[in-house]
Parts: C-alpha cells; structure tokens; sequence
C-alpha cells in the first residue's frame, strides 16, 4: 500500500475535509485554475481560429505559390511568360501539389456616371479553382467560359458593387491604360472594355474585396496585345501549409531562369507578420495566466501544511521522513489541479464549441474580417497545453512543499 497517497486521501476525501479556515482557500484555488484554463483553451482556440480564417482567405485569392517572371515589378501589371513551360508536367507530378492554374492582373479604373473606383481585375481560365469564391459567393455565378468567343463575365465584391451602385447583371464600364501595340515606343493608350457582372462575392477581407474582380484572361490579353500563349504566371495549391517553403524550393530548382517563385507569406509579408503577432500576443496570456494559477496552487498549499502541521508532527515522530511527508502535500497538490483541469477543460471545449457550432458570439466584418468568432480546436494543442500547465504548477509547488522539513516534532506536536 502507498501509505502516502492514502494519508492525502484520507485528508481530502470526506465530509471533513476542510475546515473553515482551509476550505475557502482551496474552493479559490480550484476556481482560479478552473477559469484560468478555460481561458487559455478559448485563447488558443480563437487565435488559432482567427489566423487560419485570415490565412484562408489570402491563400483563397491568390494560391500558395505563384510563378512570374523574375522582371515582375511590384505592381500589378506583370510581364508576360509563356504559357507552354517544360517543368509544367515535373510540377503536376510532384504529390505536395494539388493544383495548378495560370493567371494575369491588370489595373483599371471602373466608372459609372457619379462614381470613379480603382479595381484589379484578375484575369483566370478555365482550369480555374472556384471553390474559395463559390464558398463565398453572396448572388450569382463565376464567370462562364465560351468556347467561340471571349466572355463578357465579371465577378466582383459586395462593396466594390455598393460603391458603384450596381446589381447582378448590370453593366459595367472599366478603362485602362496599356502599352500601345507597336513595340517600339514606350507610349500608353487608353483602352476601354465593358463587363457584366455575373456573380458578387463577399469574403469580409476588405483589403482585397474593395479592388479585386474576376474576368476571362483573354480579355486582359487582348487588352495588353498578348497573344494565347502569353499569360501573368502560374498559381499554385499545395495540400499541406506546413511544407510551403520546402514545395516552393522545389518549384524555384525547376523554373530556371528568367522566372521566379514566391510564396504566399513573400507576396504578402506584412499580413503574415501581423498574423504571428497573435502567436506572442498569446504566449503572454497563457504565461500570465499560469503564473496567477501557480501562484493560487502554492497559496492552497501553504494552508494544508500550516493547517496539518500537528499531524506533521506525529507523522515525524512515528519515523516518517521528510520526502515522504511531502508526498502527501504533492499528491494533494495534484489532486486539486487535476480537479481545477477537469472543469477548466470541461468549460474551456464545451464553450469553443457552442461557438464553433452555433456562432453565439457575432463579430463586425468590417472591422474583424468574419462575421463571428473564429474557433479551431486542435486535440494535440489542447493536450500539450494541459501537460504544460500540470507540469508548471508541480514544479511550482516543490519548493513550498520543503517547509515541512522545518518543521520539528515537539514543536509540532505541542502546536494547536
């Protein structure tokens, strides 16, 4: 038998447990990790959540890895490559990558009789991935392709239609300004196409939604006098995030020269370092918060040993030694905190998901990007930050746990 972790069972089991002075301290104590845990569970939850849903959406619009050519300059008006590419068929047969489509952008003004809006308009093909637009697709359809003629289509945003005042099938007007066709000056001329919209999608993000719009790239082709084969570059899926930089070191060996690969976190760097902004911003949160539940634990401790003092005493008196005497405090010790994780992980998950599955607490798009708060739960996190936790708090309590070895027998004894 451990006589240990039946003299701390007998000490926290049973209707006398605690007196009056000792059972509102540990109540606290039990609470404080309680609380503390749930909020480090809903603190990852909603940070991991919040930067995935943002990462969604970049990647949605603009893939995980985009091929250019390496004179691309940081507009969006890139030079034209080749459409037939040697290392198109190495890159399809690589397993990490799960799509691959081309792509052109070009910049132009969209006018209406009262209003003037700068738009990017993206041109796509065929082969093109509309799941992220579908998912977010608030009236209409993506753009249709015809075979016999270039398509008139135009998918563009909730808010870039509210700001020009236009509605599904409308008509609308975008100017540009293009290198003249004869090659051998450097002069712009003013190009006008006319679109109609067949599909308006809201995504929240509005960095992007207030500019971007999707056309049939032969438009923008014929716009900036590219022939079929000439296109902006290539756009990459891969199907783990994890391995971007490995996948995108991959692409870059076999391009060549005279094109470049970028990935997602290159094109868009300062979206990303916001992003891991909330990874500190988390750290210090939880660091704090089981500092304050170290703190209760140690707290709680102090008052058994205080409060048990005379049995103590008699314990070191019958030849118990100091080691197994704390013992008996440590087990106490990790019966609370097991106690407290039960209920803060029962709190903590049962809360993510409610809002997880029912969106109980709703966001202002505007200002957030989603319309609710964002939960992913992932069981490993969940379980590394448990054993974290745990582990803290015992290693914590080692060093109060050594005021028993002050303690005499006499004294302790004697001490009522």
């Amino acid at each position: 038998m451990n006589i240990e972790r039946f003299i701390a069972k007998r000490i926290m089991i049973g209707s006398e447990n605690f007196n009056r002075f000792s059972r509102p301290i540990v109540q606290i104590s039990l609470l404080g990790i309680t609380l503390g845990l749930a909020v480090m569970i809903l603190t990852l939850c909603i940070v991991v959540g919040f930067q995935n849903e943002i990462k969604s959406k970049v990647i949605g619009f603009g893939s995980h890895i985009s091929i250019t050519n390496y004179d691309c300059n940081v507009s969006n008006e890139p030079q034209p490559i080749s459409k037939q590419q040697s290392f198109l068929n190495d890159l399809k047969s690589n397993l990490e990558i799960s799509h691959i489509q081309i792509y052109s952008t070009k910049v132009g003004i969209a006018k209406t009789q009262t209003v003037n809006e700068e738009v990017v308009l993206k041109g796509i093909g065929k082969e093109y991935d509309w799941k992220f637009i579908n998912d977010n697709m608030f009236l209409g359809r993506a753009v249709t392709f015809n075979d016999t003629g270039l398509s008139r289509d135009i998918v563009v945003s909730k808010s870039l239609s509210d700001k020009l005042e236009l509605k599904l099938n409308d008509k609308i007007v975008v100017c540009f300004l293009t290198k003249t066709k004869d090659t051998t000056n450097s002069n712009y001329e003013q190009r006008v196409k006319v679109f109609y919209i067949s599909g308006i999608y809201e995504t929240g993000f509005s960095e992007i939604d207030d500019k971007l719009t999707f056309v049939d790239i032969r438009q923008l082709q014929r716009l900036n006098y590219w022939n079929e084969n000439q296109i902006g570059g290539f756009e990459i899926a891969i199907k783990n995030m994890k391995n971007l930089d490995d996948v995108n070191d991959d692409v870059d060996r076999l391009i060549g020269q005279g094109l470049i690969s970028q990935t997602i976190k290159q094109t868009n760097p300062a979206i990303f370092a916001w992003l891991d902004l909330f990874d500190i911003n988390a750290i210090i949160v939880i660091t704090f918060i089981i500092l304050v539940a170290c703190i209760n634990m140690i707290s709680a401790l102090l008052i058994l040993i205080l409060e048990r003092t005379n049995m103590i005493g008699i314990l070191k008196a019958l030849g118990a030694s100091n080691f197994s005497i704390q013992k008996i405090f440590m087990y106490n010790a990790m019966y609370l905190i097991s106690k407290g994780m039960l209920w803060g992980n029962i709190l903590g998950i049962g809360l993510a998901l409610l809002q997880k599955l029912f969106g109980v607490f709703k966001l202002d798009k505007s200002q957030y990007y989603m319309s609710v708060i964002p939960i992913d739960i992932n069981i490993w996190t969940l379980l590394l930050l448990n054993i974290g936790t745990i582990v803290c708090c015992l290693l914590m309590l080692i060093l109060p746990s050594f005021i028993v070895s002050k303690i005499t027998p006499i004294k302790a004894i004697r001490y009522s």
